[in-house]
């Protein structure tokens, strides 16, 4: 493959890619085709997909109805401008998530899609400023969000993030609204342990509000489970209704950021649903297309909805290729084969065989805690399990368990910092909805070989 590009700038001594590549300094494998659980290299190498590349596979690799439909759509349309007119791909998929989320979202509720997950996130932070101005309620601008979040990496999606490394590059550029504790019981940020701490970090929204001029407070922007950031931290019991409520309380609107965990992802079609919430605008990205092609969006409650249509009717606000048809037509597909072949319901179930498969390592000195939900699961790795203490950053631990797996040919998500921006080492596991109990079985052999590699006294 390499020598075919080298050949086709005539032969000249020109780098082995023209990509702007993530790591300069890496060397990438070309991914050649997908098949189930599985990815497959240029030199036919298998790997098996444990981390669903970055939380976004859930049907699978490879399943050519997907593809079949994208085609025909595009033979049949394949762009419109949504100044001009819709297309039906879009108002169908629309329909169809309203009918998947919370009540308040079915009866006058609408749908804006993106191109992904950053580009829904801004749209939210710029739907919730015109919501107020609407309502007559200007001062509101500040969009309070959580320590240790990550929201995507447009400087909108920065500005409410709280991951310490990929903020620090451009703090310049970004602006303050505020950050309330992270809710993170493992390594708690009031040293409390639950339920003994009444819910500490829940209060520490109303704390803010308080003390930070509630009236220019427009909304509150969370993950149900923290991923990437907090590798699939999961709420203690009240929480998610005490922040609902503090929200409530106070005219915020609430924001469920479920582009990594929304689409069944943790066994419900969207996380808050475990808890009985009704926020006011869900975020979606990576499975509402599983991958197929580039969809986000933003699900509008009818409230949201209604202030703007009672107000100047229209979003100041728009993208190129919103609500594309090609897109959109991926997001129905996707949704049909999540549907007829009940993945939704089989999240429950595989998500307890990868548990019970990670038991082979829960025991080892330097796995701390494996948390989450279905099959959104993180694995942290600590120095000390006695006192949780993590690894100095130096170390590079979760990269390095990464590459051991890799070799095994299983492939996870690492991220430092989830500690305290810098330190704390995990892997994330979100595989497809479809994986086996065989194949279960072959991550926990994996992680067993990669930790005796990393630690082998």
């Amino acid at each position: 493959m390499r020598a075919s590009l080298l050949q086709s700038c005539g032969g000249l001594d020109m780098p082995t890619s023209g990509l702007f590549s993530r790591n300069l300094k890496k060397t990438f494998p070309i991914a050649a085709r997908g098949e189930g659980c599985w990815i497959i290299d240029e030199s036919g190498r298998r790997y098996l997909d444990a981390a669903g590349q970055a939380a976004v596979v859930s049907i699978g690799h490879g399943v050519a109805e997907i593809g079949q439909a994208m085609a025909e759509q595009s033979a049949q349309l394949a762009f419109a401008h949504t100044s001009q007119f819709h297309n039906e791909p879009a108002e169908k998929l629309a329909v169809r998530l309203l009918a998947l989320a919370p009540a308040n979202f079915r009866n006058g509720g609408r749908v804006y899609f993106t191109c992904g997950g950053s580009e829904a996130t801004e749209t939210a932070i710029k739907l919730v400023r015109q919501y107020h101005v609407e309502t007559g309620q200007p001062e509101r601008y500040r969009v309070i969000s959580r320590r240790q979040s990550y929201h995507g990496s447009t400087l909108g999606a920065m500005s409410v993030s709280g991951n310490v490394a990929r903020r620090a590059p451009y703090a310049p550029l970004i602006p303050e609204w505020g950050h309330i504790a992270p809710c993170f019981c493992y390594h708690c940020p009031f040293n409390k342990t639950f339920p003994e701490c009444e819910l500490a970090c829940a209060a520490d929204l109303e704390t803010f509000v308080r003390e930070h001029q509630t009236e220019t407070a427009a909304a509150f922007i969370f993950e149900p489970l923290v991923g990437a950031t907090l590798g699939a931290a999961v709420p203690p019991d009240g929480y998610v209704a005490h922040i609902a409520e503090t929200c409530r309380k106070n005219g915020i609107l609430l924001i469920a950021d479920e582009i990594m965990t929304g689409m069944g992802r943790t066994g419900k079609p969207f996380a808050v649903q475990h808890w009985g919430i009704e926020p006011d605008l869900i975020l979606v990205g990576k499975g509402v297309a599983s991958g197929y092609a580039p969809l986000g969006a933003v699900l509008a409650s009818a409230r949201v909805v209604d202030a703007i249509e009672g107000g100047s009717g229209t979003f100041t606000h728009g993208f190129t290729y919103q609500a594309h048809p090609v897109c959109t037509t991926a997001g129905n597909a996707v949704l049909d084969c999540l549907e007829t072949h009940q993945l939704f319901e089989r999240v429950g179930t595989a998500g307890k065989k990868l548990r019970e498969t990670l038991a082979r390592v829960e025991g080892h000195p330097h796995v701390g805690d494996i948390r989450g939900m279905g099959l959104l699961v993180g694995v942290e790795f600590v120095r000390d399990k006695a006192t949780r203490e993590p690894f100095p950053k130096s170390e590079n631990m979760a990269e390095r368990i990464r590459q051991a797996a890799t070799a095994e040919a299983v492939l996870t998500y690492p991220t430092q910092g989830c500690v305290d921006g810098h330190r704390g080492d995990h892997i994330l596991l979100a595989p497809p909805f479809t994986i086996s109990e065989q194949e279960c079985a072959l991550v926990g052999q994996a992680l067993v070989s990669a930790l005796k590699k990393v630690f082998p006294s």
